[in-house]
């Protein structure tokens, strides 16, 4: 059988134009059982990801810091300073956590039950130091070091190291109880493939799945109301609301690889949503090389779709946001003054104006601009879009659109969090095109919400800001949204933070 191309190869742009007439657009309905399910998860999880390289970080900081500390108390009084010691304590550091890491002692399960892998984790420090002992001995410098100095290091290192697990697997404990460290998942698709899927999950213990619920189209004659113990909570139309409610991190799909065509009906209905989308290769037949897979605890999974911008590209991506906003408020602030001192002297009302737009995961949130409109005539939910020449529009907003320093007080809505710096804009909620809804022109339009919004974006950089008038507007904009996204990274972001400044010179379609 020719693998080239296994089934579970499918890409964005395929899901897109993908035709399946029976495919509702939109949401369904949640019935008050499944509503109540969805609102009672927390919204502040962390994920094992997150938790490891945290621990990773720690104990490079436990080690750095530690081998300081003893060398400032006792090395420096008797030998002086020197900057061989800091040098071979960030070597020893960086060594050891590099050592934890080779021999997989930052899983979840390990960090689970510390005092079972308490042997393999004194081994793994002791080795760092008599790695760091025979290279001094090669180089001819261990005469350099003192020996009390290392020895008390290696005893405070092990000491805080292993105490630092234990308080771990205390508060991992506390966290896989009160909900905040887990991976949320839901079942799509029942009966018996569904029912041995749940099983092998949770036979291991060391999953940090938490599985929501069940979706599926077919009615209880032909897929239970409960499956293993899991209600169905509604159809897969009706998935896309809960997800969004409950904050779902995973989507497993237990459907067969050979039904191609239904497996792209559903992601046709489920790619919109900011989430990992999964296959269950649990009971196929079918085998791959051990690299094509992902595990969900011990059950293989094909990767259909990752979720977008996720754990430390989060971070880093929120640490963008948060430097390069402070500095464009500083850079901008006299802008900013003398732009609100000339609203107010032009027309009666307040300087700033905030607009209901869909912000990520079809959130609504309220977006800060510089008011460019008479008091009376603000449109918050943008039913009527601006025209050329719009009366409603003063004569200051005149200027502040088409130069675009109205969306100036937007970079305090990246540094509070609701947007980006750099994303898909945020649309109005009533945004339309000759009289139809954005996400009626343009199929998949939601999918723009995976990630936030952001002040700047990919689309306008490449020329497409000002009004939509015409439906391939919106669809041009749609296409580069998705661009970004799928092919996001920080390299991007910069590229098109700086770019931002000289498109704006074109202010042709700015009113």
């Amino acid at each position: 059988m020719n693998h080239s191309q296994p089934p579970h190869q499918f890409t964005a742009k395929a899901v897109r134009d993908f035709a399946d007439a029976s495919a509702p657009a939109g949401t369904g309905e949640l019935s008050e059982i499944a509503r109540t399910v969805a609102s009672q998860y927390r919204a502040d999880t962390m994920s094992p990801v997150m938790v490891s390289g945290l621990l990773r970080l720690c104990e490079f900081l436990i080690l750095a810091l530690t081998g300081l500390s003893i060398y400032f108390a006792y090395a420096s009084g008797a030998i002086g300073l020197t900057y061989g010691y800091p040098l071979v304590i960030l070597a020893g550091s960086g060594l050891g956590v590099l050592l934890l890491e080779i021999a997989n002692l930052y899983q979840l399960g390990v960090m689970r039950r510390p005092f079972v892998f308490l042997p393999r984790i004194v081994l793994v420090v002791t080795a760092t130091f008599a790695l760091l002992a025979m290279a001094g001995f090669f180089l001819k410098i261990s005469d350099e070091f003192s020996r009390v100095w290392f020895a008390g290091w290696l005893a405070s290192a092990l000491l805080l190291v292993l105490s630092g697990r234990v308080m771990l697997s205390v508060l991992i404990r506390r966290w896989a109880r009160n909900g905040t460290l887990e991976r949320r998942a839901l079942i799509v698709g029942g009966g018996k493939p569904a029912e041995a899927l749940i099983r092998t999950i949770e036979q291991d213990p060391d999953n940090d799945i938490r599985i929501c619920g069940i979706f599926d189209d077919r009615d209880d004659s032909r897929s239970p109301p409960i499956v293993a113990g899991y209600p169905k909570l509604g159809s897969v139309t009706e998935l896309v609301e809960f997800a969004r409610i409950a904050r779902i991190d995973m989507l497993i799909v237990s459907l067969p690889l050979s039904a191609q065509s239904r497996v792209l009906s559903l992601l046709k209905r489920l790619w919109v949503l900011p989430v990992d989308i999964r296959l269950s290769a649990h009971s196929s037949q079918l085998r791959f090389r051990p690299r094509a897979y992902s595990y969900v605890g011990s059950v293989p999974m094909l990767d259909i779709f990752d979720k977008p911008i996720n754990d430390w590209d989060s971070v880093a991506k929120r640490l963008f946001d948060i430097s390069f906003s402070l500095a464009g408020l500083i850079a901008f602030s006299p802008l900013m003054i003398a732009t609100a001192i000339a609203i107010k002297l032009d027309s009666k009302g307040p300087v700033f104006f905030k607009q209901k737009r869909h912000g990520f995961n079809n959130e609504v949130i309220e977006v800060f601009k510089f008011r460019s409109m008479y008091t009376d005539q603000c449109d918050p939910l943008a039913r009527r879009a601006v025209t050329k020449g719009d009366p409603r529009v003063t004569r200051v907003g005149r200027i502040i659109r088409k130069t675009s320093i109205d969306e100036l007080p937007q970079f305090f809505n990246a540094l509070l969090g609701s947007l980006s710096l750099v994303g898909p804009r945020p649309h109005a909620i009533k945004g339309h095109s000759q009289d139809r809804l954005f996400e009626e022109v343009v199929d998949g339009y939601f999918a723009r919400h995976r990630v936030k919004p952001g002040v700047t974006g990919w689309a306008q950089i490449n020329g497409l800001r000002g009004e939509i008038d015409h439906d391939d507007k919106i669809r041009r904009r749609t296409e580069y949204d998705l661009d970004y996204i799928e092919n996001w990274s920080l390299g991007l972001d910069l590229k098109i933070l700086f770019l931002t400044p000289l498109r704006l010179l074109n202010t042709e379609n700015a009113y």
